[in-house]
C-alpha cells in the first residue's frame, strides 16, 4: 500500500486545455474594451440641466438699426500718372551756355531752361536777310523797268515779246525773294532752338547736363542715346490710373450716362491717410481679355503736392450713394454657409432672423430684412441661440458701431465696452 501512494503523488497534473485558454483571454479583452467604450460614453454625453434648476442668461451687448446712407465704392490698386510729361531734346547742334533751371524746381509754361550758343545760327540769319534785301531791290527794278514796258507798249514802242519777257522775270523776282524769305524763316527757327522754354508747366527733373557741353539735334553728346535736357512733368492737376472688373463696368457706366460725376478718393498705401479727392475723368474704350479689368482715370488738383508721380495709392470709387437705408454694424452679421442672419432682441429674448446684406462701408453694412430701431446682439455668439434669454451688460456701445455716423475708412468695428472673458465669466457666474 505504502508504494502505491508514493507513485500517485509523483505523478504531475494533465496540461489545462489550448481553446479554454484562449476563451479566457478574448473574454479579459471584451471585458477591457467595454469598460473603455463606457468611460468614453460617460465622458463626452451632453450633461442634462437639474431638474427644476434655471439656466442663467447670456449677457450680451447690443446695437440698435437705423436708419442713414451709405455709399457704394469699388476699391482698386492705382498709380498716379501726370497729365503731361515732356522730355526735352536739342534741336541744333551747339554747346550749351547756361541752363536756367534747379533740380526740382516748379516751372511756368515759356520760362526759359537751357540757353545753347546760338552765334553760328545768328550768323546764318544775318546772310539769308542780305540775300532776301538784295533780291527784294531785283524784284523792285524788275517791276519798275515792267511798268516801262507797258507805258511804251501803250504807244507802240516796243514789240509785245519785250513786254511779255519783262512780265515772266518780274514773276522769276517774286519766287526768288520768296525762297529768301523762307530762308530767313528757318534760320530765325534755329537761333530760337538755342533758347529752349518749358512748353509745359511742372515740375523739373534731375538735370542730365551741364554747361560747356556739346549736344547735337536729339541727343547729348555725354552718351549715345537720346539724353533729353530736361524733363518736366505736370503735377497741377494730376492723374491716378486704376483698374475695375469688367463685371462692375455697367454700374459705372450707367452713371456716366446719367451726367453723374463720380467721386474718387485716394489712400496711401497703408489705407490709413486719406491723400486727395477727385473725380473721374476718362474710361478706357477696351477690356483686357487677359484679366477682365477696365482702366479708370480721375482728375485731381493736387493743391498740396500729396500725389507724386508714378506713386502707388489705393482708390476708391464713390458709384451710388444709397438713401434712407437701414444700417447695422458688420460684426452683428453672423454665416450660416450662404444664409446670413442676426439676433434680434424682444423682451429680453433672442430671436434668429434671417437678412439679405448688401453695400459694407466704414463697418456697417446695408441690410434688408430687419427694421429700423430693431436692437440686435453684437456678442456672445458662440453662446447664443434662438429663443435664448439674455441679458444686456451696461455701458455705452463704441463709436465704430453707431450706425448713424461713417466711421474713418480703414478703422476696425470694435465690441462695445465688451471685455474680453467678460461673457465666459458673467454667464459661469449665472449658473452657479
Amino acid at each position: 500500500m505504502s508504494v502505491q501512494t508514493r507513485n500517485l503523488k509523483a505523478k504531475p497534473a494533465p496540461p489545462p486545455s489550448p481553446k479554454r485558454s484562449r476563451f479566457f483571454r478574448a473574454l479579459i479583452w471584451i471585458v477591457v474594451l467595454g469598460l473603455f467604450a463606457l468611460g468614453f460614453y460617460l465622458v463626452s454625453a451632453p450633461k442634462e440641466a437639474p431638474k427644476g434648476r434655471v439656466v442663467g442668461a447670456i449677457t450680451i451687448t447690443t446695437v440698435t438699426a437705423k436708419k442713414g446712407n451709405i455709399g457704394d465704392y469699388l476699391d482698386a490698386i492705382g498709380t498716379v500718372t501726370p497729365v503731361y510729361t515732356a522730355s526735352i531734346f536739342s534741336q541744333v547742334t551747339g554747346v550749351v551756355n547756361k541752363v536756367n533751371y534747379q533740380e526740382g524746381q516748379i516751372v511756368k509754361q515759356g520760362d526759359s531752361l537751357v540757353d545753347i550758343d546760338d552765334r553760328l545760327y545768328q550768323a546764318q540769319l544775318t546772310q539769308a536777310q542780305g540775300t532776301l534785301q538784295r533780291d527784294q531791290y531785283v524784284l523792285a527794278q524788275a517791276e519798275m523797268d515792267l511798268q516801262r514796258f507797258r507805258d511804251a507798249w501803250a504807244r507802240n514802242g516796243i514789240a509785245k515779246q519785250q513786254l511779255d519777257d519783262q512780265e515772266k522775270l518780274v514773276l522769276q523776282e517774286r519766287g526768288t525773294v520768296k525762297n529768301d524769305e523762307g530762308a530767313v524763316a528757318f534760320a530765325e527757327l534755329q537761333v530760337e532752338y538755342c533758347h529752349i522754354a518749358a512748353p509745359i508747366p511742372g515740375r523739373v527733373g534731375l538735370r542730365p547736363i551741364d554747361p560747356g557741353n556739346l549736344v547735337t539735334a536729339g541727343t547729348s553728346s555725354t552718351s549715345g542715346s537720346g539724353t533729353p535736357l530736361a524733363v518736366i512733368t505736370e503735377i497741377q492737376p494730376i492723374t491716378v490710373v486704376f483698374t475695375i472688373a469688367q463685371d462692375n463696368l455697367g454700374q459705372v457706366m450707367e452713371q456716366l450716362r446719367k451726367g453723374s460725376k463720380l467721386t474718387v478718393d485716394v489712400y496711401d498705401r497703408a489705407i490709413q491717410k486719406k491723400l486727395a479727392t477727385g473725380e473721374l475723368i476718362a474710361v478706357d474704350n477696351q477690356i483686357d481679355t487677359t484679366t477682365g479689368t477696365v482702366k479708370i482715370r480721375a482728375s485731381f488738383a493736387n493743391d498740396d503736392f500729396a500725389l507724386f508721380p508714378n506713386q502707388f495709392v489705393n482708390a476708391r470709387l464713390l458709384v451710388e450713394t444709397l438713401q434712407d437705408v437701414t444700417l447695422i454694424p458688420s460684426s452683428a452679421i453672423q454665416q450660416n454657409g450662404q444664409t446670413s442672419f442676426v439676433y434680434v432682441i424682444e423682451d429680453d429674448v433672442a430671436h434668429l432672423k434671417n437678412i439679405k446684406p448688401g453695400v459694407s462701408d466704414g463697418g456697417l453694412t446695408q441690410v434688408d430684412g430687419i427694421n429700423p430701431g430693431d436692437v440686435l446682439a453684437d456678442s456672445s455668439f458662440d453662446k447664443l441661440q434662438d429663443k435664448s434669454k439674455i441679458a444686456v451688460a451696461t455701458g455705452k456701445p463704441s463709436a465704430t458701431q453707431a450706425p448713424g455716423g461713417q466711421p474713418r475708412h480703414g478703422s476696425k468695428p470694435k465690441q462695445g465696452n465688451e471685455k474680453p472673458g467678460s461673457d465666459q465669466q458673467q454667464s459661469g457666474n449665472k449658473g452657479t
